[in-house]
């Protein structure tokens, strides 16, 4: 009973052959004879139809293809910016159950007496009947048997995480579901230049960097005769100046949009004092160096994402930041003479390793990713809070209490970088910081301004980051002054390690 079964199976099979190719013939003669009883006007009227058919078919797939690439990258969900039936769309184009537009009907619906859709015939032009949807199975007529079998392919990270639905989201879990999926190399980006990569619970990050000013000066030692003549001496100082600070900046997640960080730096400062007129002669040099090294300004911060990246929106980030005096203040470093033969070369007999005061820094930073170009830019103002000093005067032997108010700074930049590769990108951005003068006011007395104490400090940067793993990357950085109250350059590297 089951050999006769088996054979049987088979013998169908090859009888229905025969039946599926009549059927065939069959259909493909209908359609030609129902163009032929047409007019050629109605024939063009119906091919006119066909072909507006195919490009409207042609543009939904468009569209399909293109939500599937934004979705794959974080922008947007897909089907998102499909038109609806309300703006005069046609259904094929709404959104279906699955977020995709839904395919348009059969272009064999179009001719008169067309097959029902579904079948395996085509049109009488030649144009299949049931072109597959970008969402179908590699099969025809499987539709609907991949439902069960998982996910379709295409889709974002994170579409089934309403499974653990109820759930508390532990630090960074929200992030992954729902902020752009950028490549290594972008979040790099978004790393340095814009704010912490919330959704990693910690970071740790070591950077060392090397700032250097030259300065020079006209020194006058003399007084004008009738007005016009300079009796005396005229020396040309010049200064220069190395500061090399490392630096270990702690940053941990508390939620999914907070996070804070602790940055500790340790500073050692070179600076060479170069003058004329050694022994009286203006034309000797002479030159000091003094060396100092100590712990700089300890700051902390915190940082809150206002708003997620979307398709259409930035990320936009807020942050604040408390430096403290934790380094050498530079009031009270006396400055005295180095050489007993030249009254001229002068220097300070220590460096400042900080500014003395306590400052509160708050901040907004924007950032946009055009794969695979990203965009940012931030915005901060700085507030130094007025302090009081023992002593501020440079003079051995002299005491000269007062309090010092140093100018409010405001600061702003933006720049571009562009991933070249998955784990390599390079940037360029702008930075300038506006600084008004500073105050001061004895015991008693009235605020008076400091002359020469407004700053101006333009900074062009460039950067290089690569992705060693997805713990470690490489963070390189240039930074040239273009104003004198700018350092010449700065010259950095960084490892922020990812946990």
């Amino acid at each position: 009973m089951n050999l006769m079964s088996k054979t049987a199976a088979p013998r169908l099979r090859l009888a229905a052959i025969p039946a599926a190719v009549l059927l065939f013939t069959l259909a493909q003669t209908a359609n030609a004879q129902a163009l032929q009883s047409q007019s050629v006007e109605d024939r063009l009227t119906t091919l006119m139809r066909v072909v507006d058919e195919q490009q409207r078919q042609i543009q939904s797939l468009e569209r399909q293809v293109t939500n599937l690439e934004m979705a794959q990258r974080g922008r947007g969900m897909p089907g998102a910016g499909a038109p609806d039936a309300a703006a005069g769309t046609s259904v094929a184009e709404q959104p279906g159950a699955d977020g995709l537009p839904v395919p348009l009907p059969p272009l064999a619906q179009a001719l008169p007496g067309a097959t029902a859709p579904g079948s395996l015939t085509g049109t009488a032009t030649g144009v299949p009947v049931n072109p597959p949807s970008p969402d179908a199975g590699p099969t025809a007529g499987a539709t609907g048997s991949s439902a069960a079998s998982g996910p379709q392919q295409g889709a974002p990270v994170g579409v089934n995480a309403g499974a653990n639905a109820g759930a508390s989201p532990t630090v960074g879990e929200t992030q992954k579901n729902a902020a752009p999926t950028r490549t290594e190399a972008e979040q790099a980006v978004v790393q340095r230049e814009h704010a912490p990569l919330f959704d990693h619970k910690l970071t740790l990050d070591w950077g060392i960097s090397d700032t250097y000013y030259d300065r020079r000066q006209l020194q006058l030692s003399g007084f004008l005769a009738l007005d016009a003549i300079f009796l005396g001496n005229i020396n040309l100082g010049e200064t220069k100046s190395h500061q090399i600070m490392a630096d270990l900046d702690t940053r941990y997640g508390i939620t999914d949009r907070m996070s804070i960080d602790v940055d500790v730096p340790y500073i050692y400062r070179h600076s060479s004092f170069i003058v004329g007129g050694a022994g009286g002669a203006a034309n000797t040099l002479s030159d000091a160096s003094v060396n100092s090294n100590a712990i700089g300004d300890v700051n902390f911060g915190i940082y809150y994402q206002f708003l997620k990246e979307t398709n259409n929106l930035p990320d936009v980030v807020g942050s604040l930041r408390v430096k403290t005096p934790t380094g050498t203040s530079p009031f009270g470093i006396k400055v005295q003479q180095l050489t007993p033969d030249n009254t001229n070369l002068v220097a300070p007999n220590k460096l400042p390793t900080g500014t003395g005061f306590w400052n509160v820094t708050a901040g907004v930073s924007v950032l946009k990713t055009y794969d695979p170009v990203v965009l940012f830019g931030s915005l901060s103002y700085t507030y130094n809070i007025a302090r009081s000093f023992a002593d501020i005067s440079s003079v051995i032997g002299q005491t000269q209490p007062a309090q010092v108010k140093l100018g409010d700074i405001i600061q702003f930049g933006g720049g571009v970088a562009l991933a070249f590769s998955d784990k390599d990108s390079a940037s360029i951005s702008y930075t300038m910081a506006i600084e008004p003068q500073s105050k001061t006011k004895a015991p008693g007395g009235s605020w008076t301004g400091v002359p020469g104490s407004e700053t101006t400090a333009s900074v062009l940067n460039f950067g290089l980051n690569h992705v060693v793993n997805k713990h470690l990357t490489i963070n390189g950085a240039v930074s040239v002054g273009l104003t004198p109250d700018a350092p010449n350059f700065v010259v950095g590297v960084r490892f922020p390690y990812t946990f």
